[in-house]
């Protein structure tokens, strides 16, 4: 494990309880990068940012709306909550999104303050783990990529859900070639 430092953020996407083992778009073994999670969060070093879908009841991705997945982390409901086990630290930035019903957020960085708050915190490398590998943590690497960022995927830290065999191998591909170290262990 590398060790971080004040210029360092690590950005924890979307380890809620939807999507985790029972919930309503569980991902397999989701659960399984909490403990991995939360020792990059023991080390301390920099900002600690975590995404959460926050979805209205009538968000455009529902299967009901004639979206692709099925309704997953509404606002204020259990399913929304981040994993009960991953110790956030008192001081970790929130970032809501998808909030809106007519638009989807697959990155962290789509349409929210990230970039701006962590460049004005002098925050230059990302170190990013989370669900789903092959949806939203796959965006948010590549956003963070284009916004200027270092990033170091944190691979034993991420699932997929593989909506398509091999989409895990497509996206890490996709990280690597667009810039993004990938960090095992």
């Amino acid at each position: 494990m590398n060790s971080m430092t004040a210029q360092d953020s690590l950005l924890i996407v979307d380890v809620q309880n939807d999507f985790c083992p029972g919930g309503s778009l569980a991902i397999p073994a989701g659960d399984a990068v909490v403990p991995v999670l939360n020792r990059w969060i023991a080390q301390g070093a920099g900002l600690t940012v975590a995404s959460r879908d926050w979805h209205p009841p009538d968000h455009m991705s529902f299967s009901q709306q004639g979206g692709t997945w099925p309704a997953h982390c509404i606002q204020n409901t259990p399913g929304a909550d981040f994993h009960r086990d991953l110790r956030l630290p008192d001081d970790a930035l929130i970032i809501s999104k998808g909030m809106h019903a007519d638009f989807d957020q697959y990155s962290a960085l789509d349409r929210t303050e990230l970039a701006n708050l962590l460049k004005q915190q002098g925050i230059t490398r990302l170190w990013i783990g989370g669900l789903a590998l092959d949806v939203c943590v796959r965006a948010t690497v590549l956003d963070a990529l284009q916004q200027g960022f270092q990033v170091n995927l944190l691979l034993d830290a991420t699932r997929p859900i593989n909506v398509k065999p091999g989409d895990d191998q497509r996206a890490i591909a996709e990280m690597k070639a667009a810039g993004a170290a990938i960090e095992h262990g």
